[in-house]
């Protein structure tokens, strides 16, 4: 017969595609039932809003059925209490040494399904516009692999301050805070090589071992895709809401309404669709030309239920600025109606959801 003691051995060769350990070790199976050739087992997350929940459902099945005389698993969840969630994992959880001392109003994350869209183009305007506004501003750039933030901003070397507490970020030219990990590489074209639990420590070390302190908006730049560090950021940060980033392209208009449904499932406003290289104005005959084809974005954002924040055209004169660290002179024009749309939609920061499975 069948015992109890079997079938958390075979759970044992099942692991948190997050975490890396088997759910038995981390604590997550909570009660074990047999009934002749039928077991139920409860799994305890450490959030239900885990976009990873069906594989471990599933790997948790096939683990019990390769056991014999099993014909049928059922999975229950349920969800870890946070003194649960605090044990396991420790240091992981702790607030950072500079937390308690940063005021932090509102946390904006700019994210798309893909790259090459102007993620950080956008981050980049939608601090430059806030800034000008009067409001106090900094910039995470959570592309860890990626970076393209400092760049931006800084046309020499800048580095990180340190203080007793913690690491205190560079400010720009016109004082808006700016934390990357280029700004602690040696060269700037040095590759960043790590594995996701790596990312996910950086980016929540950037959070809570900064010394920020007070600011009015975070604009948070995201990196392509809906895995690690995309989570890291919408579990571990106080969101306020996020802005998607797309372009005209058919493929683009596809992807980032994956990241729509990453945020919808992460209980994440979406504040609303930018639409990144949507025509370029030729400088010698005015005349509008749709380089990549017609715009979908309204389409795009009415079928995801999100406002249409505005598009942005195609100028070489940004470019330009963005390579010589002079992205704060550009005009910008375009973009004001968006930061200020941001800004009526952007409510304070929420707490965060605890990260993990």
């Amino acid at each position: 017969m069948m015992t109890k003691e079997q079938v958390y051995e075979a759970l044992r060769r099942v692991k948190d595609p997050e975490l890396k350990r088997d759910v038995v070790d981390l604590g997550m199976v909570r009660e074990v039932e047999i009934s002749d050739a039928h077991v139920s087992v409860t799994l305890a997350l450490t959030t239900l809003a885990c976009p990873l929940k069906e594989q471990i459902v599933a790997d948790v099945k096939q683990a019990i059925l390769s056991l014999d005389g099993v014909q049928e698993v059922e999975v229950k969840l349920t969800e870890m209490t946070d003194e649960e969630k605090q044990r396991l994992f420790g240091g992981a959880s702790r607030e950072g040494r500079a937390e308690h001392l940063n005021r932090i109003t509102h946390v904006v994350a700019v994210m798309s399904g893909k790259g090459g869209v102007g993620k950080s183009l956008v981050s980049g305007l939608l601090a430059v516009i806030l800034r000008r506004k009067g409001y106090r501003v900094g910039i995470l750039d959570a592309d860890i692999t990626g970076p393209s933030i400092p760049k931006m901003f800084f046309s020499g070397e800048a580095r990180p301050a340190t203080s007793p507490v913690a690491l205190v970020p560079p400010k720009s030219r016109t004082g808006i805070a700016v934390m990357s990990i280029n700004l602690l590489l040696e060269r700037e074209d040095q590759a960043v090589i790590w594995r996701g639990p790596m990312i996910s420590n950086a980016i929540r070390q950037f959070w809570g071992d900064v010394l920020w302190g007070t600011l009015d908006y975070l604009i948070v730049d995201l990196p392509p895709g809906t895995s690690d560090a995309s989570l890291t950021v919408m579990q571990s940060l106080p969101m306020s809401g996020v802005v998607l980033v797309t372009s005209p392209q058919g493929l683009a208009g596809m992807v980032v309404r994956k990241a729509a449904q990453m945020a919808q499932r992460l209980n994440i406003p979406i504040l609303g669709l930018v639409e990144n290289m949507s025509y370029f104005v030729c400088p010698d005959t005015g005349k509008r030309h749709e380089i990549f084809g017609p715009s979908h974005a309204e389409e795009t954002a009415s079928k995801l239920g999100v406002p249409f924040l505005g598009r942005l055209p195609i100028d070489p004169e940004i470019t330009r600025l963005c390579d010589e660290g002079r992205i704060e002179d550009y005009p910008a024009e375009a973009f004001i109606p968006v930061a200020e749309r941001i800004v009526e939609l952007a409510p304070s920061a929420r707490p965060p959801v605890f990260p993990g499975s």
